[in-house]
């Protein structure tokens, strides 16, 4: 599951040519992309939006024979669960836990995600075995290390102390460092 159409059908292209040498097929279904329930059936890989899959998932499209061939549930950026279009992602999770339950199947489920700060929180709500599946890579794990640094900003005099005056002291400090990398010929 991809968050958005373009990254979904950027996926289907990549996956697809990675894995037509070994006679697999990957397909889009998004709301631009439909496909019939044969064309599902017949596919390995199915790429897809979380609104997408819940439908599919939740309606079957006529067909229960869809959600029971799902073996792997990859869910792409993750931590979206924080946002808005959380709670279809959470029901998604929640319906094939439900489902392996119920029909005593396998199914992996495997969220992904670069920000993920809370990444055994998410991992106890996939029902991940922490000592056997869960996996984090931190910045030791990049090719090329990342520099950070931490900035103090508070609102300046004069200013009430609101959310707002925060966050444009925030944004203000980031844009100079912003320039200041810039001005350095420095990557941001």
């Amino acid at each position: 599951m991809a968050p958005m159409k373009a990254l979904a059908a950027e996926m289907t292209a990549t996956f697809g040519q990675r894995l037509a040498p070994l006679g697999l097929r990957v397909k889009e279904c998004t709301g631009d992309m439909q496909l019939s329930t044969q064309e599902i059936l017949e596919t390995q890989m199915l790429v897809t939006t979380p609104e997408k899959w819940d439908v599919i998932s939740r309606k079957g499209l006529g067909d229960a024979s869809l959600v029971q061939a799902l073996k792997l549930l990859i869910i792409d950026e993750i931590h979206l669960l924080h946002e808005d279009r959380g709670a279809v992602i959470e029901a998604l999770v929640a319906r094939t836990l439900r489902q392996v339950e119920v029909s005593q199947s396998v199914i992996r489920i495997v969220g992904l995600s670069a920000t993920l700060p809370n990444y055994v929180d998410v991992a106890a709500f996939l029902r991940v075995n922490p000592q056997r599946g869960l996996f984090y890579f931190d910045a030791r794990f990049r090719p090329v290390p990342l520099g950070m640094s931490f900035v103090g900003v508070k609102s300046p005099a004069g200013m009430p102390n609101s959310r707002h005056a925060q966050q444009m002291s925030m944004n203000e400090a980031c844009y100079q460092r912003v320039i200041e990398q810039l001005r350095r010929n420095e990557q941001v």
